[in-house]
């Protein structure tokens, strides 16, 4: 079998777009819709002989599996021969857009009934930092914008998150966050991927997000000492905030087990209305209605490089970009009808 190709971070190619060869696969996928579609030569008045497809059926519907089908399997194969490409953060764009982003694509689309507002604000080349709120007790809201930006930006965008050390510390969810392109949140890897022209995404919040009670929700905590705008004015990227609304109310936290969490090395063990009383039934989400909104960026390609270390420029800035958030927050609540709807 042969080995993945390792394509080194600072290659000339264009990595945004990278797609592996599909030669024979692609031209048969985009064959079948008009094989699917096409009329069989006329005979007499049968319906079935006239159309090819038994009565009733669906020739688009038909096609549609098709493509489906052979899609697949060109992606079976390309993972056999080894003819696929990773990057040196592990990031595999082939497995991430035909089996992660379909995997979350049902609970994004038809669980959570995601509404994206402007996306088009996050550039259609070069990098970008998106800095949002962070909330939901299980990071979904991470995930849920990573698919939001990867299935609406007009350039086909995608967004990796810089993650926390507990999500690499744990078995298979690392490898998995590997493969759909994150990285862990160092002021390193994030300035490399933003001058390779990567979208980037932080959760300045952390654990404080995530883990704040029910009564706190959509009440931002602190943004840290701004190292992501530090980091975003040393690559000369635009900050773009983002505020989502519908992660708070997933896992409505009431209490905190602190002593449990201590003993299994969590920073919190939540106690919902439906976990750990329900078991694992309790640990399913709320199937609330979500608004992902991005907001204007903020330029910073206009400040001298000393300006990094500047520390009244990143508390400022830091400030601007947080109320931006909490301001979007507020007026996308007053928007909403109801939770789940």
């Amino acid at each position: 079998m042969a080995d993945a190709k390792v394509i080194p971070f600072d290659d000339d190619r264009s990595r945004a777009r990278r797609r592996p060869a599909r030669t024979d696969d692609a031209a048969s996928v985009r064959a079948l819709p008009a094989q699917a579609q096409a009329p069989a030569q006329p005979s007499g008045d049968d319906p079935e002989t006239e159309t090819g497809t038994e009565p009733g059926a669906d020739p688009g519907e038909r096609g549609g599996w098709e493509r489906k089908l052979a899609s697949g399997l060109a992606f079976l194969r390309r993972r056999v021969t080894g003819d696929y490409e990773v990057d040196e953060f592990g990031y595999d764009e082939d497995l991430t857009d035909q089996v992660l982003m379909s995997l979350l694509r049902p609970v994004y689309e038809k669980y959570f009934r995601v509404e994206v507002k402007g996306v088009e604000n996050i550039p259609a080349k070069g990098g970008a930092l998106v800095v949002a709120n962070h909330s939901g007790t299980l990071p979904l809201d991470g995930l849920m914008m990573q698919v939001a930006v990867h299935d609406h930006h007009p350039a086909d965008r995608h967004l990796r998150l810089l993650a926390a050390d507990l999500v690499f510390m744990m078995p298979v969810v690392n490898e998995l966050a590997r493969k759909a392109g994150h990285t862990l949140a160092c002021a390193e890897d994030a300035e490399r991927l933003l001058r390779a022209g990567e979208i980037v995404g932080v959760m300045p919040e952390g654990f404080k997000g995530i883990g704040k009670p029910f009564a706190e929700r959509y009440k931002l905590q602190r943004f840290g000492r701004g190292g992501f705008v530090s980091t975003a004015l040393r690559a000369g990227v635009p900050i773009v905030p983002c505020s989502v609304v519908g992660a708070e109310e997933i896992y409505p936290m009431l209490g905190n087990a602190r002593t449990l969490a201590r003993l299994l090395g969590l920073p919190y063990f939540p106690l919902t209305p439906t976990f750990p009383w329900l078991g694992p039934m309790g640990a399913l989400p709320l199937p609330t209605k979500w608004t992902i909104e991005f907001g204007e960026p903020i330029h910073t390609d206009g400040y001298p490089l000393e300006a990094a270390e500047d520390p009244m420029l990143m508390f400022n800035l830091t400030d601007q970009v947080r109320e931006q958030i909490q301001h979007t927050l507020y007026k996308l609540l007053v928007q909403r009808r109801s939770v789940f709807f």
